[in-house]
Parts: structure tokens; sequence; C-alpha cells
């Protein structure tokens, strides 16, 4: 991503993480909690583009050791804020993901949840992410689908951005798929994830 469009990217969302709610509130996602069991104990945890928190400071409640990165400097401190109110510490990191390493065999999950770029930068991230999972570690997945457009509860008007289940399965080619689902759930996250939508969901594991 060139230098302006990061800037650009991080101007949006730290516009939309200026007021004081919560923009998409602060209760984790709904998949990522449904999939928590899986996540290694002990490893270190990744959250990436974490906004203002909720599934970073959320799994730094049940003990693991989180790191949330965003491009939003305003969205990570109200994560902090949050952290602080729920009596729990994490690590964030402003970062531009379509550049930031993210280390070798590093993180013990690395959660992704409503993170949308463009093809090519994702596939990019993707690989990065087979390689910083330690040995068992586990990669968390749910993005917006490719008919989202159709109903208009949330997540990006681009096309572009919206995930195909199968490009997704191929970019991250080295880990095993232990779940996978292309369909429609209700999203319910503060306002500006409000109804059914087309999601697509991977947990996938880096073997042993």
């Amino acid at each position: 991503m060139s230098e302006d469009r990061a800037a650009a990217l991080a101007a949006f969302w730290n516009a939309r993480y200026a007021g004081d709610d919560y923009a998409y509130g602060t209760e984790p996602n709904d998949f990522l909690v449904a999939q928590a069991a899986l996540l290694p104990v002990g490893l270190p945890v990744l959250c990436l583009a974490d906004g203002e928190g909720r599934n970073g400071v959320w799994l730094a409640a049940r003990g693991f050791d989180v790191t949330s990165i965003d491009i939003a400097q305003q969205g990570l401190d109200k994560a902090q804020a949050l952290a602080e109110n729920a009596g729990v510490t994490i690590r964030t990191e402003r970062a531009d993901l379509t550049r930031h390493d993210l280390g070798e065999g590093r993180w013990g999950a690395i959660v992704s949840i409503f993170l949308h770029l463009p093809r090519r930068a994702r596939a990019a991230l993707h690989g990065r992410c087979v390689r910083a999972l330690a040995p068992g570690g586990v990669f968390v997945y749910e993005a917006y689908g490719k008919r989202q457009t159709e109903f208009g509860t949330g997540g990006p008007p681009e096309p572009a951005l919206l995930a195909s289940l199968d490009d997704v399965v191929a970019e991250l080619d080295g880990l095993r798929i232990v779940h996978r689902f292309d369909g429609v759930r209700a999203v319910h996250e503060g306002r500006h994830h409000r109804g059914d939508a087309h999601v697509v969901q991977l947990v996938a594991r880096r073997s042993t």
C-alpha cells in the first residue's frame, strides 16, 4: 500500500473511532468466541486490525497474551481504555498490515475479524500469517463475502474488498483447514454491523 493510501486509510479509521462510543461495540465477535477453545494455551495471540480492541480485550480476559495491531491510533487508544476498564493488559501497535513484519513461528494464534484488503494485499498478508504461526498455531478468520453488497448491513462498499472462500483457502496454503463456512448469518456488532450478512469463515492450523 502506498504511503498516501495508508495515510488516507488511517484518517478514515481515526475518524470512525473518534466518538465516545465504540463503533462496533465492546463485545467480541461471535465467531471468535465460538472458536476460542481451539487457541493454544500459553502462546501469544495476535489480533489483526483489532480497532477499538473488543476481540483482543476479550481474549486477554481469558488469560491470553494479546497484541492488537491497527492502522488507527484512535482505535488503539480506545482499546487500551477498554482493557483498563476490564482489568486486563494488552499490547497495542500501530502499523500498516500490508507491510508489517509479523515474524516467523511466533504466534500461537492469529485472529483476523472483518479485515478487508484488496486481493493481492490480502494474499500477501495471509502468506505472512502462515509463516508467523508457531507449530500448532491457529488462524481464525471471518470477513464479509462476495454477496455482502446485496445485504447492505456492514462492510466495505467496494466488491473488490470482499472475500471468496476459495481464494482465502488458497492463500493459507501450508495450513490445515479445520472449519470453513460460506453463507449468511446475523451479525450485530455496534452501529456498523447490523443484520443478516454474507460471511466467509475459516479456522486453519499449522502442523506441529
